[in-house]
């Protein structure tokens, strides 16, 4: 049973770069080929909170046991109601539900946020875990880059999804 989600903290850095570790090592997920150490997750932390995006862990028995979060899609000021999402959970969380309520969470707060389109960057596009995630959460296939990406011995597609929240121009 899942203890739940929280906003992530310093404190939870060990185990996110230990959970990030495994998927740059052994998935397609993340073109990374050399998982980041510690100070630069805690940089990659602090570059995201920094800017008020929702930083997210679920956890089980008081253990990070996964992440997602929002970064900015580009630097550039037109895109500042735009971000692309990031979510990863440890090899034995998978299967209970934890990807769903992390992606729907964070949605919720991007949208509170008043975040009009959440970008996924999904990487391969054999990864029909992540592509089935955010489907079930709205989003939309939008394209397909091919063989962009050599990693693990082969050639690695991106499939890009979007999905529009209900923020409005009235907002802005």
């Amino acid at each position: 049973m899942t203890d739940g989600l929280r906003p992530a903290s310093t404190a939870d850095v060990p185990a996110l770069t230990q959970i990030y570790a495994h998927h740059v090592l052994n998935g397609t997920g993340t073109f990374e080929v050399e998982p980041p150490d510690e100070g630069e997750m805690a940089a990659r932390f602090d570059a995201v909170t920094a800017t008020s995006l929702p930083y997210l862990v679920a956890t089980d028995g008081g253990d990070v046991v996964g992440f997602a979060y929002a970064g900015p899609y580009r630097p550039r000021p037109a895109y500042r109601f735009t971000v692309e999402d990031s979510i990863y959970l440890d090899p034995n969380a998978t299967g209970r539900g934890l990807g769903t309520r992390l992606l729907s969470d964070l949605l919720h707060r991007c949208e509170r946020l008043g975040i009009r389109q959440v970008i996924a960057v999904i990487g391969d596009s054999d990864n029909t875990t992540s592509i089935r995630l955010h489907d079930k959460c709205g989003f939309d296939h939008v394209g397909t880059l091919r063989d962009v990406g050599w990693k693990h011995g082969r050639w690695l597609d991106t499939v890009l999804m979007q999905r529009t929240l209900s923020a409005t121009d009235a907002d802005l």
